[in-house]
């Protein structure tokens, strides 16, 4: 099945450290925290494992020499996505106890450039090199103005940014996916995330706004009429299908099919909590991608 996938399509998990891929990608269940340090070596194995997610790196950033670890323990060709630190994202931190003395405080980093380049433009690009797919922006559910204004800051944050690497923009608001988001997006070279998230309108929708950019990514996050905290409980420990979607991984398909038409590459990143098990969604991705062709 691996072979006879486009090679510009790159499909992979959010993240690697599951005991419940027991059987589907590990000879057993290891320790979670086993699996975080040196599973790694042993997802890029899989054939059909071309990509993965950091998501780490939102919430602490890496040196260089840390990306570089990862690069070297998967083959060529592979890609990453590497979601940026929120501190850039966020216009205001939540009032949650996390944030200690900065809860509910505006946040005066917000989309500041030369801190994406300080925590992870400039080490992601050193240590990833041409592993890199993509450092991801992920803007969460919050206030950020009328969305004209929204697309004239976020116009302006990547103006300064390297243009040698592939950035990506993911929305939880619907209300800013606008043709002036999509404008500042297609000058800027920029990739959308098409993204499945009860939040965000279906990926037709989305398509309908947005072109994709110089790569096409989609991260499946989460079954549609559910949320996180649901599917983390009743999909745990990530071991079967517990809900599929035949028609949300068609669209998914449909999206990375345009993009090989258009010799673009393609990448997509499944959560466990899209349909209970990342690895077989994949697998059931590419079957259905092998098929189209």
């Amino acid at each position: 099945l691996a072979e006879r996938l486009p090679h510009s399509v790159f499909l992979g998990g959010s993240s690697w450290s599951y005991p419940g891929w027991a059987g589907h990608v590990w000879a057993k269940p290891y320790a979670e925290a086993r699996l975080a340090r040196k599973g790694l070596a042993a997802y890029g194995k899989h054939p059909l494992l071309r990509a993965v997610g950091i998501d780490r790196t939102h919430y602490r950033s890496l040196a260089s020499h840390e990306f570089a670890q990862f690069a070297t323990q998967v083959p060529e060709p592979f890609r990453f996505v590497v979601k940026a630190h929120e501190d850039l994202t966020l216009w205001r931190f939540p009032d949650r106890e996390r944030y200690g003395a900065r809860r509910g405080q505006g946040n005066p980093r917000f989309l500041d450039p030369e801190l994406a380049f300080e925590t992870v433009v400039g080490p992601a690009r050193s240590g990833l090199g041409d592993k890199l797919g993509a450092i991801l922006f992920e803007f969460a559910p919050q206030e950020l103005g009328r969305p004209r204004e929204f697309a004239r800051d976020l116009d302006a944050f990547l103006a300064a940014l390297p243009t040698d690497v592939t950035y990506a923009i993911e929305l939880r608001n619907r209300e800013l996916l606008t043709a002036d988001y999509s404008a500042v997006l297609a000058s800027r070279d920029v990739c959308h995330v098409f993204n499945v998230h009860p939040r965000m309108p279906d990926l037709p929708s989305q398509r309908r706004v947005v072109a994709p950019g110089p790569r096409t990514i989609v991260r499946w996050l989460v079954a549609r009429g559910m949320t996180y905290e649901e599917t983390g409980t009743r999909f745990a420990p990530f071991d079967r299908f517990h809900r599929e979607d035949a028609n949300e991984r068609s669209r998914i398909a449909e999206l990375l099919t345009e993009a090989v038409t258009a010799g673009r590459e393609g990448i997509a990143t499944i959560n466990n909590n899209a349909e209970g098990c990342a690895p077989l969604s994949i697998a059931a991705l590419a079957t259905s991608l092998v098929a189209a062709q």
